[in-house]
């Protein structure tokens, strides 16, 4: 047995291995049970041990390992509770890594239905489904916006994407052609280089985003850079297992990231701080941070790491920098209260609440809701999880009810339009309140997710259905 979490270990896909290594941490956790109440693994997991007197975990068999894997969504809220976790206790507890590395193992001597195969390719592939359905965005969002449709039905039927979520619009102009016609005004003297990265969804879909990203660090005197060559982070690929379509857009990403920052560093001025890249959506940027040092490495990957912000944590990182000022005249519209959707790929990152702290600054009163959305990269919009999905999110639901705030904030677009469907309510990215505070206007014609007729507000299906 090894106690690896580390992609490039020998044995890291020897599936022998990884069952006496799942073996030893199900029968850790089952001992522990902190995380009985993050998804349906747990419960899965604790049930499966507890059918056997002696509760031993090495009697669960594969197919029952295989099951607490697949209903695993790698939410990665473990890291927030787990006391066990390496560089923390001699245990060296990873379950979001052990369920990587699972994933992968069963990604390459698992064979999944033709479906299940088509609906990660199609899910995967961000940056040609963006291409194509960006050229044809009319058509393809009057197709797939709607909920329950025929369209739809087919589409979960021969796809394998759930006919009920809520699907974010396409745009017809992708970010980075607005970036390249639109010119930079800075609101004061330049302080500092932010290169960007927007993320797929935001280049292709929720543009918007990156519309007001782009606005709202110019008027705080950030120089925006956007280079070519970016792709998907990758993502998709990695959380189905398929590490090798990951390392390759990794790879590509690195190698133009770590080029423009570094070109950035030797173009700033005396006394402005390095150079960072800055990321919308946290899913991408806790990739950025963590997975590529881990599945790539090497120096390239590391200086990334070291300089990959959220979008709004880097906000609150010039706000808090002695020397560096941000902008606290908020002369635009601002809600009396918001409730902020906390995603849990940002709170896995140990960064605090920094899209909270942001728009705390506008004089906004903030009600935070920590609830999964039950989405979580693709998991969630898959057809064969989606009643799982919304039963993890009903706890979220409930508590932006209970909340009751005049908006809803949420830095994931996925999570995002999860929320719409449970509570049929609309939320935005905090860095579109903080823009609107500004009085920076909205772009025109800009795609946005809404509520379609086919979404009642029920607060999603209860614990027990």
């Amino acid at each position: 047995m090894t106690i690896t979490y580390d992609p490039l270990d020998s044995a890291y896909l020897v599936e022998s291995d990884l069952r006496e290594e799942m073996t030893r941490v199900f029968d850790l956790c089952h001992g522990c049970r902190l995380c009985f109440k993050f998804c349906d693994s747990f419960p899965t997991l604790f049930a499966f041990i507890d059918e056997h007197d002696d509760q031993d975990a090495a009697k669960l068999t594969a197919e029952q390992q295989n099951q607490v894997v697949d209903e695993c969504f790698n939410c990665k809220r473990c890291y927030i509770n787990c006391p066990y976790t390496p560089n923390q206790h001699e245990w060296k507890i990873d379950f979001p890594r052990l369920m990587l590395r699972a994933e992968q193992v069963l990604h390459r001597d698992r064979k999944s239905s033709l479906r299940g195969r088509l609906a990660d390719k199609v899910l995967a592939n961000t940056d040609l489904g963006g291409r194509v359905n960006t050229v044809i965005a009319p058509v393809i969002n009057k197709a797939l916006g709607r909920p329950g449709t025929k369209i739809r039905l087919l589409v979960e039927k021969t796809v394998g994407v759930s006919a009920q979520r809520v699907l974010p619009p396409y745009s017809r102009q992708r970010f980075s052609t607005w970036f390249k016609k639109h010119t930079p005004s800075l609101g004061r003297d330049r302080q500092a280089t932010a290169v960007l990265f927007p993320t797929c969804i935001v280049e292709y879909q929720d543009v918007g985003v990156g519309h007001d990203m782009v606005k709202v660090y110019e008027h705080n005197g950030i120089q925006c850079d956007l280079p070519r060559g970016e792709v998907c982070c990758g993502a998709p690929y990695l959380h189905h297992g398929d590490v090798e379509s990951f390392r390759e857009h990794a790879r590509k990403n690195i190698d133009v990231i770590s080029e423009a920052l570094r070109s950035a560093d030797q173009a700033r001025a005396a006394g402005d701080p390095d150079t960072v890249v800055v990321v919308p959506q946290p899913t991408c940027s806790y990739v950025l941070k963590y997975d590529y040092v881990d599945y790539i490495g090497g120096a390239d990957a590391e200086f990334i790491a070291s300089r990959a912000r959220d979008a709004a944590e880097y906000l609150v990182e010039i706000h808090k920098t002695a020397g560096l000022e941000l902008d606290e005249e908020f002369p635009g519209e601002i809600p009396a209260t918001i409730t902020y959707h906390a995603p849990c790929h940002l709170r896995a990152q140990n960064i605090g609440l920094k899209s909270r702290d942001l728009m705390k600054l506008t004089g906004a009163k903030i009600k935070v809701v920590a609830e999964c959305s039950g989405i979580d990269g693709t998991w969630g919009l898959k057809e064969r999880n989606f009643g799982l999905a919304r039963r993890v999110a009903a706890k979220m639901a409930r508590a932006i009810d209970k909340a009751d705030s005049e908006i809803v904030a949420g830095d994931c677009s996925l999570a995002n339009g999860a929320i719409v469907l449970e509570n049929a309510t609309v939320p935005v990215h905090p860095l579109q309140i903080v823009a609107r505070a500004y009085g920076i206007p909205e772009e025109a014609s800009v795609p946005k997710l809404s509520i379609p007729d086919t979404v009642a507000h029920d607060c999603g299906p209860t614990e027990e259905s």
